[in-house]
């Protein structure tokens, strides 16, 4: 006889503890939960989370308070997965229904597995219960992260400030949030299908372009793109259209240090009509080019996390599944998989060899191509929104006012525009 738990144990025990956790996404909201502790015990301790582990073996003895609840739910959402804490989150609420840390700590989870909606739900169930901070905060951030920008934006000017400075950076970063949604507000839907106006509003990152293939499933994203040299200079161009309507002139453009980076940046420089320079931390008045930043670690991103007056961070190939730890001021696409227009390439005969030439030659035929020709630009599916250059100098000069302010926060959430996921 199977048990639910099977596959989970046998991941777990070939030490493959990311398919062990997502074999146990499906189970959380099914199975006892005393049993789905006992497996968050056993995979706690295979990767020496300890304090994981003790609350886990709480909570899967019988019977079981709310306090070990309460503990294991929190534990679990520092550890990155939240969506384990939230059944044992909602049993102590409901066992300790007036106990604001543990309303408080379900709504966290939620909110950290991009459901937000419930998250809301939750908190409007205890609406009596709510202090301004962090109850109304939780309210209004997880509002407007669901897609109900109106009544978000009425709820964050109705919060006071903060008592102390502990919460004081979420307030300004949800001020700027509210502030940048109401400015698109005026020329952008902010509905389901909006991913370029939210990407800005909870971001402050301009899109470059917008995918146009299953537009019902995917909403702008790509699952898999292998990369153009057109879409490449489709990016740069949206990019150059950007700059001029925010009235920004930068000196140069400076690569980071990556072959792909150097590719487009020596493509970017010529666009623009600027010199290349060097990367160093803290240059003004250039474009820094990344092709795709989480290609980076903490070395180059931590240079890259405090705004510099004039400096740009472009990124050509983002991902939503897995959002960069700075977030970039432009982002010509986002996908979740890909390979670049020089990189190894899918064929009808397997994978064929990377382009080995020089940077050089690579990039004169990136700044050569036509952006028509990327298949992008042309194909728009039923329903897909107008992605077209008029449509993009739209946004952008409604947008320039408020963009490259405030700090580049990382994200760590997707916002109410919903794509699938391969």
């Amino acid at each position: 006889m199977t048990n639910a738990f099977d596959d989970v144990r046998r991941l777990t025990a070939a030490g493959d503890i990311p398919a062990a956790v997502r074999a146990l996404r499906p189970l959380a909201a099914t199975e006892p939960l005393p049993a789905l502790a006992g497996q968050v015990g056993a995979l706690a301790a295979a990767v020496g989370y300890d304090d994981l582990a003790g609350a886990a073996a709480e909570v899967a003895r019988r019977p079981v308070g709310p306090r070990s609840l309460y503990d294991f739910g929190r534990r679990c959402t520092e550890r990155g997965i939240a969506f384990l804490a939230v059944p044992a989150l909602r049993e102590a609420l409901r066992l300790a229904p007036d106990v604001r840390p543990v309303l408080y700590t379900l709504a966290t989870a939620l909110e950290a597995d991009d459901r937000h909606a419930e998250a809301v739900e939750v908190l409007l169930r205890h609406e009596g219960m709510l202090e301004p901070w962090p109850g109304r905060y939780l309210l209004a951030f997880n509002t407007l992260l669901a897609g109900d920008a109106a009544t978000a934006l009425d709820r964050i000017a109705r919060l006071p400030d903060p008592p102390d400075s502990g919460w004081g950076w979420a307030h300004a970063r949800l001020r700027r949030m509210a502030g940048r949604a109401e400015a698109v507000a005026g020329f952008s839907p902010l509905d389901g299908g909006d991913l370029r106006g939210w990407q800005f509003a909870l971001t402050g990152t301009l899109l470059g372009t917008l995918s146009p293939y299953g537009f019902g499933v995917m909403a702008g994203r790509y699952g898999y793109l292998g990369d153009s040299h057109a879409g490449c200079r489709r990016g740069l161009d949206r990019l150059a259209a950007a700059l001029g309507a925010a009235g920004v002139r930068p000196a140069a453009v400076s690569a980071l240090p990556g072959r792909s980076d150097r590719i487009l940046a020596l493509a970017a420089a010529e666009v623009l009509g600027v010199p290349l320079e060097p990367y160093a931390p803290g240059r003004t008045d250039t474009v820094v080019v990344a092709y795709d930043l989480a290609a980076h670690g903490e070395e180059v991103l931590g240079g890259l996390r405090e705004r510099v007056p004039g400096q740009v961070l472009y990124e050509h190939a983002g991902s939503w599944t897995e959002p960069d730890g700075v977030p970039a001021d432009f982002t010509a696409l986002q996908r979740q998989f890909g390979t670049e227009p020089w990189g190894a390439q899918l064929g009808p005969d397997g994978r064929g060899p990377a382009d080995d030439r020089p940077e050089e030659d690579i990039a004169r035929d990136v700044v050569a191509a036509d952006p028509s020709d990327d298949p992008s630009a042309s194909d728009r599916e039923d329903g897909a929104p107008d992605d077209g250059d008029p449509a993009f100098a739209r946004f952008t000069t409604g947008a320039a006012a408020l963009w490259l302010t405030g700090p580049r926060l990382p994200a760590g959430f997707t916002g109410p525009v919903r794509s699938a996921r391969f």
